[in-house]
């Protein structure tokens, strides 16, 4: 996705970026907060019944989805994915529609629960309930794409408590010792609902466990819009070129509870929250913009304006699609009956 022709600032060159990159990637990071924290009000409001947020996440899932090639790779993304998706092509309309329900909503037509984001168009491939599953899917389309030769990488996310489920070590095994075009994404925000990561995994990084496969394990701060994507670069280049995964973990910040129905502040101290509101990768990235003079007033006000309007217009057009027919409810989960004719 990432475009390597010159660059109007030394921040984009360094990354092989443009200043137009840069922008788009920040406008991506904006606009996933802002449909998240209208997902909130409207849950709040009764107008939607669940919400799991990728508030804290979206700098890294920007960042990393950001080297991938848009319509030729794939992902099978998890239930925080919003900005992952939306990067990867899938609209504010499309997300708004999944919390929703509706009809006409592109991931699975209202028969999942909110956050199951997927979109055949997109090559998301659609997330499932039980965690941790989604890696086993990429993991085949990895080995679909060696056996085809076709050039695509897969990429799987999900977060840190997720990564101990024996799907993952099934799914890392084999494609490590079949050296699959594979990127293997943690999203370490701390916490599997409210157990902090201490009780979950035994090493200090979940990257740590790559040794164990004989592939690269890479630790990056998931604040670091621009170190993500560079780690993801190389992760997808080793992956292309036929040498094989990466699991790429990247520490993250979770800003909100797990749901809209956890209660976080049961169990973090107020001092622990403040701190990783410090860490919140939107004004960070914000700020190292207009430092670089990437993200001037003028843009800044527009992108604003912009995000504003498309989160207005999402809104406004999942509230007036249809619901399913509860008679195409078994569509798609049992085999249909052969036309009489």
């Amino acid at each position: 996705m990432a475009v390597t022709r010159g660059s109007d600032s030394h921040l984009g060159a360094s990354f092989g970026l443009t200043d137009a990159d840069l922008v788009e990637m920040y406008r991506y990071v904006a606009l996933a907060r802002a449909i998240d924290e209208r997902m909130w009000i409207l849950n709040r409001a009764g107008r939607i019944p669940f919400v799991i947020s990728g508030q804290g996440h979206e700098g890294a899932q920007v960042g990393i989805a950001w080297a991938f090639e848009r319509g030729h790779d794939w992902i099978a993304p998890f239930y925080r994915s919003i900005a992952t998706c939306l990067t990867f092509g899938m609209s504010a309309r499309d997300i708004m529609t999944a919390q929703y329900a509706t009809a006409s909503d592109p991931s699975s037509g209202g028969r999942q629960m909110p956050g199951h984001y997927g979109s055949h168009a997109h090559n998301i491939v659609s997330v499932s309930s039980p965690v941790a599953t989604q890696l086993l899917h990429a993991v085949g389309i990895a080995l679909a794409a060696k056996i085809r030769k076709t050039g695509q990488v897969a990429m799987t996310s999900m977060g840190e408590g997720s990564s101990n489920q024996g799907d993952v070590h099934e799914g890392l095994n084999f494609a490590a010792i079949h050296k699959l075009p594979f990127v293997f994404v943690v999203e370490n925000n701390g916490y599997a609902i409210s157990v902090p990561a201490a009780m979950e995994v035994s090493v200090e990084d979940v990257a740590d466990r790559a040794s164990g496969y004989g592939i690269p394990g890479v630790v990056v701060d998931g604040s670091d819009v621009l170190a993500c994507y560079a780690a993801a670069r190389d992760a997808v280049a080793l992956a292309r070129s036929g040498g094989g995964p990466t699991l790429l973990e990247a520490k993250v910040t979770r800003l909100t509870g797990h749901s809209s129905d956890d209660q976080q502040t049961k169990y973090r101290s107020e001092e622990e929250l403040a701190k990783d509101r410090a860490n919140d990768p939107l004004p960070r990235f914000r700020e190292q913009l207009r430092d670089a003079g990437v993200l001037t007033d003028e843009i800044q006000v527009r992108l604003a304006a912009e995000i504003t309007a498309a989160v207005e217009d999402a809104t406004e057009y999942a509230e007036h699609q249809p619901d399913p027919d509860p008679e195409l409810a078994t569509r798609f989960v049992y085999a249909e009956a052969p036309d009489a004719g």
